[in-house]
Order: structure tokens, then C-alpha cells, then sequence
């Protein structure tokens, strides 16, 4: 009797060391697939991209679209205009009113327009005098599309906007360079504004194709210095 309880005590406890052994193990192994935040290693957690916003969605399918770049478009457009110079440009699509029959006044257009929703470069140049002349370029094909004086300008309007630009000794290239220096990315827009202080200034929209964000450089008209930046994250 003595040795068998001998020996049903050594099988006890060889079975409660082997209990114990493989609980350790699990332990250990558990702790080595585990980091020390209790998440498993070997597998890193990706951080999703935050959604776009309408604006910035509408930047990334636009741009693309456009394969005639802001310089180009800007000098096709001022040729349209005896000793013209550039007011404003912008990159935009398409709408229906462009696409419609021609309006008043002095409507032309010289080739078909492309169609609704398209991308176009729509400029703005003003002829010696200041007389506006709207002209909408294909930013495709690099084709005048249609040319038209814009309405309601009175004389004091003209005067004033040709005063601007015999002050407006920064082209929109100088601007525009000084704006890209500064902010890398596709420009979108140039204008010839002014600001509270009622300086004279050329305001550059450049897009970063990164984030989709704009980031506008107001370009003092007159000096080239920089006035002003500001980023839409919007």
C-alpha cells in the first residue's frame, strides 16, 4: 500500500509540473505576440487617409483634366485682345451658358466649345483703354472657344482698371513665380485685386497635388514682395 501511494503521489505531481510548464508557455508566447499596448506584433495598424472635401475632390478631378497649363492659356487669351493684358484667369468647367448660343455683345466664337462640365481656362483681358473682354479657352486643346466684351462697364470702371495696370509694374508671370517659389503645386488662378489697404496686388490660387488643398499668395503688384498667404483646407 505505501508504494502505491508512493507512486500515485509522483504521478500528481508530475502532471501538476506539467500543468504548470505548459500555462508558463502559454504565457510567454502570448506575450511575444503581443505589443506593450496589447496589440499583435508583426501586423503594424494602417491610418486611413481622411475623406476629401467637396472642395478638395473637386480640385483632384479637375486639375487632371486640364492639359494646357496657366501660362499658356493666358497668353492664347491676350492675343485675342489688340495690346491686351491679362485681368484674371481662372481654371473651371464648362457651364451651360458657354456652351449656348453666343450673347451679347460682341459674341465670337471661333472654335466649338467643348462640352458641359469640360475643363476650360476662362480669362479676363483688358484692352488699353480698360475694356473687358472674356475669353474662354479649351484647357484641353488649347482652343479660343469663344470671346466676348464683358457687359456693364461704364467709363470710370474702364479708367480705373487701365490706371491698375499701367501701375501693375509685376506681370502675372513675376507674380506667379513669386507665389511658386514660395508654394510648390498647379496654379489654378491668377488676379489682379485689391486688398483691404487697398494695395494693388496679384492673387495666385496654387494647388497642392498632395493634399488638395489651395493655397492662395497675394503678390504685391508693384514690388513682387509676398502680402499675403493663406491656405484652404476646406
Amino acid at each position: 500500500m505505501a508504494v502505491i501511494c508512493a507512486l500515485g503521489s509522483s504521478v500528481l505531481l508530475l502532471t501538476a509540473c506539467a500543468n504548470a510548464d505548459t500555462a508558463r508557455s502559454s504565457v510567454a508566447e502570448a506575450a511575444q505576440t503581443e505589443s506593450p499596448t496589447g496589440s499583435p506584433t508583426g501586423s503594424p495598424t494602417s491610418t486611413a487617409s481622411p475623406p476629401l472635401t467637396e472642395d478638395q475632390a473637386e480640385r483632384k478631378a479637375l486639375i487632371p483634366m486640364a492639359k494646357v497649363t496657366w501660362d499658356k492659356a493666358a497668353d492664347t487669351a491676350v492675343k485675342e485682345v489688340p495690346e491686351g493684358k491679362l485681368v484674371d484667369l481662372e481654371l473651371k468647367r464648362v457651364s451651360d451658358e458657354a456652351t449656348a448660343s453666343p450673347g451679347t455683345p460682341s459674341p465670337n466664337t471661333p472654335a466649338p466649345a467643348p462640352s458641359e462640365g469640360a475643363a476650360e481656362w476662362e480669362a479676363k483681358v483688358a484692352a488699353e483703354d480698360g475694356t473687358v473682354h472674356r475669353i474662354d479657352v479649351d484647357a484641353v486643346t488649347g482652343e479660343v472657344f469663344r470671346t466676348q466684351i464683358e457687359p456693364d462697364q461704364d467709363a470710370d470702371d474702364k479708367r480705373e482698371l487701365a490706371d491698375q495696370l499701367r501701375e501693375a509694374t509685376q506681370t502675372p508671370h513675376q507674380a506667379v513665380k513669386v507665389a511658386t517659389d514660395k508654394t510648390k503645386g498647379t496654379v489654378t488662378s491668377v488676379e489682379l485685386d485689391e486688398n483691404d489697404d487697398q494695395k494693388l496686388l496679384w492673387s495666385v490660387d496654387v494647388v497642392s497635388t498632395d493634399d488638395w488643398n489651395k493655397t492662395t499668395v497675394d503678390v504685391d503688384a508693384k514690388n513682387g514682395k509676398i502680402l499675403r498667404e493663406h491656405v484652404d483646407r476646406d
